[in-house]
């Protein structure tokens, strides 16, 4: 019998397939200037979502001039069908992640899913 998730009106949570298909749609619609790449990672890139998981994303633009914080304000996350968290990066800090944050870069290498992979 179906339930009803986090005392919505929802009986069905969205699986990885239709999370992905969204995501690919909510891309093309994206205006970030200087996006370079694009990637889910956490549950549902392992295919351990479930209801109430969020899609966990990891972009990279060229550049930025606000601070790592404010940059996801930019981003249209209510767009999605499920509740999302975004980590944009500039290239430089993508690159410099390895050094200084060894193990959060070595989670994202091995589990993220790229839609547009990084340069």
């Amino acid at each position: 019998m179906p339930k009803r998730s986090l005392d919505t009106s929802l009986l069905r949570w969205p699986g990885r397939d239709e999370v992905e298909k969204a995501l690919k749609q909510w891309i093309n619609r994206l205006e970030l200037p200087g996006l370079l790449a694009i990637g889910y990672f956490g549950s549902y890139a392992r295919g351990e979502s479930g209801p109430g998981s969020d899609l966990d994303l990891v972009l990279i633009v060229q550049q930025a001039d606000a601070p790592a914080w404010a940059r996801v304000l930019e981003l249209p996350l209510e767009q999605l069908p499920v509740p999302a968290e975004a980590l944009v990066y500039t290239l430089a800090e993508w690159n410099s992640l390895p050094k200084s944050r060894p193990r959060f870069a070595k989670t994202l290498a091995q589990e993220t899913c790229w839609l547009r992979p990084p340069p």
